[in-house]
């Protein structure tokens, strides 16, 4: 096996297993939370700090990233997650617990914002051009979602435990110790990867240069988008259906791997539109009809209609997410592309981050509606302001 296929291996087998346990916590962190004693408004703002912390560490990564060797900081970060999950499982207090979100790498979404996601793109980027290139994100993006699908399947068992006799808290602390495993995992996982002289050269990483006005126009738009999701984000919709219908933390796992599934299976069919009607217009025209799907299931009274509307709405909405990366590789200079992938991920880290806090206060004061209403608005203006900004470069 050459290096780089084995190095593609081992990138897509730890981003299936950071997947599994983040897609599992994003629906257990509310329950953990609520059981801890905590409210559902401080289930927001935790939300926000793990989000912020992780845009400012991109900051700092693709501010000064380019001067360390990728390995050395895939191999911190996979310790730091060690050490998030095992903190989580042994503080009770709201201030500990805020200061462990905000420094971690806890994911409370379905999409990845850690500190991982630049570093990772950066590398799957040199391992193909063009339609080649946009598989590679396709399959790193299949293999995250189907992960994280299965991860939320897993959400159930603390309740299972706690029927067959075991203390419900604990079994909920449990799962954090399993992150913080996977965390060690990972870092054995990615110490393998080949790091050869020559290739380091022959692609070096630099800051933004000629590709910055693009960049910066494109990360404002994302942040737009992200500013929306993050009204929405797992633990915030997990939040809504335990309050909106009283779910039990066995159906929300169920229902978020179903949705899930559906995510990931639509990203298969990403590639093949992108051939067709290009990356920009993929993104774009399937995003366009999952945020009505979200806003009409915020209005729906039935369970099963809501339901319904955000099964539909997840076989659509996770289709952009391969063209997007794929997108800002094939605009950028090979040279700026982690600095690219580091610069339009901090400003969607830092608008995500602002917007769960908001989240959990319009369900605190009773508008449950609210959050998901807004969101679908913001990510319809949002794909209609970038198709025109960029269709004169339909890549």
């Amino acid at each position: 096996m050459s290096a780089a296929r084995r190095e593609l291996r081992l990138l897509l087998i730890g981003r299936g297993l950071r997947a599994g346990v983040d897609g599992c916590l994003a629906v257990l962190l509310p329950a953990y939370l609520l059981a801890l004693g905590h409210g559902v408004w401080e289930v927001g703002v935790l939300s926000t700090a793990t989000l912020l912390g992780s845009a400012l560490a991109t900051l700092a990564l693709g501010a000064w990233g380019h001067r360390a060797p990728q390995r050395t900081l895939l191999l911190g970060a996979a310790l730091l997650m060690a050490a998030t999950g095992l903190a989580f499982a042994g503080l009770t207090g709201f201030w500990p617990l805020l200061l462990v979100a905000f420094f971690g790498t806890l994911n409370p979404g379905a999409g990845d914002v850690s500190v991982f996601l630049p570093l990772e793109h950066a590398r799957l980027a040199q391992a193909g051009e063009g339609a080649d290139r946009t598989r590679i994100f396709a399959r790193y993006s299949l293999v995250g979602a189907l992960c994280a699908a299965f991860g939320a399947l897993a959400a159930g068992l603390p309740d299972l435990l706690a029927a067959a006799g075991v203390d419900r808290l604990g079994a909920l602390r449990g799962m954090f110790l399993v992150y913080a495993g996977v965390g060690l995992l990972i870092w054995r996982l990615y110490a393998r990867i080949p790091m050869p002289v020559a290739r380091e050269a022959s692609a070096a990483r630099t800051p933004l240069g000629p590709s910055r006005s693009i960049v910066v126009r494109l990360a404002l738009l994302f942040s737009v988008d992200a500013f929306a999701g993050g009204l929405v984000v797992n633990s915030l919709l997990a939040l809504w259906l335990f309050e909106r219908f009283g779910l039990s933390l066995a159906a929300a796992g169920a229902f978020f791997f179903w949705s899930g599934l559906l995510g990931a299976l639509s990203q298969l069919a990403a590639p093949w539109l992108a051939r067709r009607i290009g990356l920009l217009n993929t993104m774009v025209f399937t995003h366009i009809p999952a945020s009505l799907f979200l806003i009409l299931a915020a209005l729906a009274t039935d369970v099963a209609w809501a339901m319904g509307l955000l099964l539909a709405r997840a076989a659509l909405s996770q289709m952009d997410v391969p063209a997007r990366s794929a997108y800002v590789m094939a605009v950028v200079t090979p040279g700026e592309r982690a600095a690219a992938a580091s610069f339009t991920a901090v400003p969607r880290s830092l608008a995500a981050a602002l917007s769960p806090a908001l989240g959990g206060a319009l369900f605190a004061g009773g508008w449950l509606a609210a959050p998901l209403i807004a969101c679908g608005v913001l990510k319809i203006a949002y794909d209609l302001a970038l198709w025109r900004s960029f269709r004169k470069h339909p890549v």
